[in-house]
């Protein structure tokens, strides 16, 4: 009996001697850290600097609303680009205090919808409707504001009453939400960095589903949508691209990409841990980085190659192919970030997102 209770302490001590490295590793790794990081140097300082950024526009905006002039014009339509990038480095966090709550979406439906309907925004300002109770998120929030300062004849239009108006009162309505958001993570944190398990409801699971929810949203709705890709589009449809009016749609599309980038690595204000560094904890995860980073360098490189200076509306009219092939590298890069790493990191994917793969 001994003998035989000694064999099976040495077999036991022989299996745990001999467990994977990766699998080992993936035991002591510390995803509160990584979580801490992630609050830390991403998701606190992208909200408190749009916070900032947002009063800084609202201040320019109210100058444009009283002096409608052209300097101020410029001076808000610099403002709202400004702001607008930063918030490219929040929007990927719709969950915990930016989550969905009641009839409210989460802070990328509220304030980041576009294309915005142009017939709804005229209609509020020919009415004088100031509030926003209501499901037509496509009235207001950033990109109604860039219809509102970077029309053609935007400076003409301003001079009605009714239009400054609305003006201020969208303007009022984004950074409501923006306050509400800074406030709600800057209370978050134990919530957040306790919450590190793997299931559904944790903080790593939702942080890396909002991380693939947007990239989805950048490759299908900022590309797929305008190039006329997505399922049921007949033809491209130029219009519907992030920052028609402002011609910055090449520029949020990198700028987002960036943001994507950045979440991967865990890298913001200071560099920590991040997915890459959970990954490498596992089994199959330094394959997966490999294949991951090969085809980050590709869409960096293939980003390069579209012309800067011609707005992307126009270059899908005239010469796509270059917004094509980056929306094709970008497909190639959703089975990396998607099914690949939800499967050896064991975290499901809880959106459903229609993409086919």
């Amino acid at each position: 009996m001994k003998k035989r209770l000694l064999f099976t302490l040495i077999i036991l001590s022989t299996f745990a001697c001999n467990k994977p490295a990766d699998e080992v590793k993936q035991e002591g790794f510390d995803r509160k850290l990584m979580l801490t990081n992630y609050y830390d140097n991403l998701i606190l300082p992208a909200f408190t600097t749009l916070e900032t950024s947002t009063i800084s526009m609202e201040t320019a905006i109210k100058t444009l609303a009283s002096t409608p002039t052209e300097g101020n014009l410029l001076a808000a339509q610099k403002a709202w680009e400004d702001t607008y990038l930063v918030w490219l480095k929040a929007n990927a966090y719709n969950f915990g205090p930016t989550g969905e709550d009641g009839i409210k979406k989460g802070i990328a439906e509220e304030i980041g919808i576009f294309p915005v309907s142009e017939s709804k925004i005229e209609a509020n300002i020919s009415s004088n409707k100031l509030t926003f109770n209501d499901f037509n998120r496509d009235n207001r929030g950033f990109l109604a504001v860039e219809y509102l300062i970077f029309d053609k004849a935007a400076l003409n239009k301003l001079q009605v009453q009714n239009r400054r108006n609305y003006l201020l009162a969208v303007t009022e309505n984004l950074k409501g939400f923006v306050t509400e958001a800074k406030k709600g993570w800057g209370a978050y944190k134990t919530d957040f960095v306790n919450k590190n398990g793997t299931d559904a409801g944790s903080s790593t699971s939702q942080l890396y589903n909002e991380f693939v929810k947007s990239y989805e949203a950048m490759k299908n709705f900022k590309l797929g949508l305008p190039l006329g890709l997505r399922a049921g589009q007949t033809q491209a449809e130029p219009t519907k691209v992030e920052g028609f009016y402002s011609g910055k749609s090449l520029k949020f599309i990198e700028a987002h990409f960036t943001t994507i980038e950045n979440i991967y690595y865990g890298r913001g204000s200071a560099d920590g841990l991040g997915f890459k560094e959970y990954l490498e904890t596992v089994e199959g995860g330094k394959n997966l980085i490999a294949s991951t980073e090969a085809q980050i360098a590709v869409i960096k490189n293939t980003l390069k190659a579209i012309p800067q200076a011609t707005p992307m509306a126009e270059q899908i009219v005239k010469s796509p192919q270059g917004l094509v092939n980056l929306q094709t590298e970008m497909q190639k890069q959703t089975r990396f970030f998607k099914s690949d790493m939800s499967s050896v990191l064991g975290i499901a994917i809880t959106f459903s997102s229609g993409d086919g793969d």
